[in-house]
């Protein structure tokens, strides 16, 4: 027969304790971020009940209260103390059975690993702390009784901002249990596993042997040969872009799998750089439009982290340093840099300018990236160091990149100028299946000024990165021939596809795109022909579906004629 035991629990009194720790969060020497998770802390402290601190357990620290033989409690910082407070002699007594609640004992936690009671060098110097990171669901349990207890013991808050996270849950949404034997032993997903191993990790101990069969089951389906290597790198990363402001967070192996893909993205950029400034690049440098757009962008990528990271978006940081390093250092510059480096025709200041850049910013981007991927950042920075000519033993010791007001907005207008211009000429090779190493030529229809100056300084780039064979400005008089068309802005460009594509299967794609153009007109002119939609709908609504009615106007009339264009051809 199993019965209740009543006995005898210790209780804090905690409404003097939460008055100071309410007041601190209210007049602003603490902040949570996000900011609403204080109304959650409010919630609790102003319906704080008194605490219940015995516990009966095998471990903790046990309950400094003593009992004598005639049942006198005596209440001090050890059995001596006691003793000599009380004049008790040898008086028989015996400790409390019960610990402190494990909180309690965490509520010490950012004093009492500083050496107190005593006034140390270590509090002195870093007590209080700057930010507490810790999940939403300890709040009540650590949050608050950590104030409570810094404010009482320290006379000081113990921390001044307290991010909140959110918890990772697996891939249905269920929390992460030992229980449910969905947990992700990061070391796994580090060093990867085989699928009986883990199998067996996950079904061995368990408190509840009768759900191992359907642990087995749920663990075969959704790992059905164990789990890859992703590197320590690539799993930082995946964490720091889920950490958004939201609470759940539902891991996918496919989002630590693309950061795996970035780290070797970025060791690969890494051995261009490295192969392409062996020869010193001491003496004059002129810089090319290139090499000042990517300058550009990186100051300003370098802005948006400093922003990020002192807002705690570390998901933002995390997304803005990806999208500068995989598709504007990789993906374009190091492509803009092999015309200048591999061509005989480049003098050699402009050579070391582009050499210059490409080590410089290899190295600030490695510097960026540190505080989320220290270990592949790290080892290429072995190298980069070295040949940017910066004299350290390691990565960890460089300075973060400071925040630039520098800015080049013509370069960067240039550039996205001829990005704009390759990628039209690709969408032209995609959507006409033509060779991705066929040279073409290209004719501008509707250039302006500025369009036919950059069209002359950006050749190189043009022809090289874009494989153009010619470019050739029509005149305003001047009627193309059969042409596939892509917009640039409002300059048309233009490639003849005399002996280039199947005129049929041409016709037929643009035929399908009119039918679509036409289909979308209907609807939008409709909607502008309803009354109550043009007298209910926002403004910008109804500005947003005039503009589209116009824009589909467009297009049809460039349908039908590169439709005619393909007529003059047969």
């Amino acid at each position: 027969m199993v019965e209740p035991y009543l006995t005898d629990q210790w209780y804090v009194k905690i409404e003097p304790l939460a008055k100071p720790a309410i007041e601190a969060v209210e007049t602003g020497r603490i902040k949570f971020v996000p900011e609403n998770w204080s109304k959650t802390y409010f919630d609790w402290m102003y319906n704080i009940q008194d605490w219940c601190i015995s516990r009966q357990l095998w471990w903790g620290h046990r309950i400094p209260a003593w009992y004598d033989d005639d049942g006198n409690v005596f209440v001090g910082h050890s059995e001596d103390n006691v003793r000599d407070k009380h004049k008790l002699g040898d008086r028989p007594l015996q400790q409390d059975n019960d610990v402190l609640d494990t909180w309690f004992s965490s509520a010490l936690w950012p004093f009492s690993t500083m050496g107190w009671p005593e006034r140390t060098r270590e509090l002195d110097e870093f007590y209080p702390g700057n930010v507490l990171v810790t999940g939403f669901d300890i709040i009540f349990f650590w949050v608050a009784r950590m104030i409570m207890f810094g404010l009482k013991f320290m006379d000081e808050v113990p921390f001044r901002e307290v991010y909140i996270h959110g918890l990772i849950r697996d891939q249905e949404g269920q929390k992460m249990s030992k229980t449910k034997g969905n947990v992700l032993d990061p070391i796994d997903l580090i060093d990867g596993i085989g699928l009986e191993a883990l199998v067996e990790k996950r079904t061995h101990g368990m408190m509840q042997d009768h759900l191992a069969p359907k642990i087995e089951k749920a663990t075969r389906k959704h790992f059905p040969d164990g789990i890859d290597q992703f590197g320590t790198d690539a799993l930082r990363m995946t964490f720091a872009s889920l950490a958004t402001t939201g609470r759940d967070i539902r891991f996918d192996l496919g989002r630590i799998d693309g950061y795996k893909n970035f780290c070797n993205k970025l060791w690969n950029a890494a051995r261009y750089v490295l192969m392409n400034t062996e020869t010193p690049h001491d003496g004059e440098a002129e810089f090319s439009s290139a090499d000042r757009w990517i300058k550009a962008r990186l100051n300003q990528t370098t802005n948006e982290l400093h922003q990020h990271f002192a807002n705690y978006r570390l998901d933002l940081a995390a997304q803005s340093i990806y999208d500068f390093t995989w598709h504007e250092f990789c993906d374009w510059y190091l492509e803009l840099s092999k015309p200048i480096l591999q061509s005989d025709d480049a003098w050699s200041a402009l050579q070391r300018g582009t050499r210059q850049t490409l080590i410089e910013v290899l190295e600030t981007v490695l510097r960026l990236l540190h505080p989320l991927m220290p270990f592949v950042t790290e080892e290429i920075w072995q190298q980069v160091g070295k040949r940017a000519g910066i004299a350290g033993d390691t990565i960890m010791l460089r300075p973060y990149p400071p925040v630039s007001d520098a800015s080049d907005d013509a370069a960067i207008a240039d550039i996205e100028w001829v990005k704009q211009f390759i990628l039209g000429i690709r969408q032209i090779r995609g959507e006409m299946d033509i060779s991705p190493g066929k040279n073409l030529p290209v004719l501008l229809q509707g250039a302006s000024a500025l369009d036919r100056q950059r069209a002359a300084e950006q050749v190189t780039l043009l022809r090289r990165v874009g494989r153009v064979e010619s470019i050739t400005v029509l005149e305003d008089d001047e009627q193309p021939p059969a042409v596939a068309t892509a917009l640039l802005g409002e300059m048309r460009l233009l490639v003849p596809m005399k002996g280039l594509i199947d005129i049929d299967a041409e016709r037929t794609r643009l035929t399908k795109q009119q039918d679509k153009a036409s289909a979308d007109l209907k609807r939008s002119t409709t909607k502008l022909a309803n009354e109550n939609f043009v007298n209910n709908a926002p403004p910008e609504v109804v500005t947003q579906e005039q503009e589209r009615v116009a824009e589909f106007k467009r297009t049809l009339a460039q349908l039908s004629e590169q439709l005619e264009k393909l007529d003059e051809l047969t």
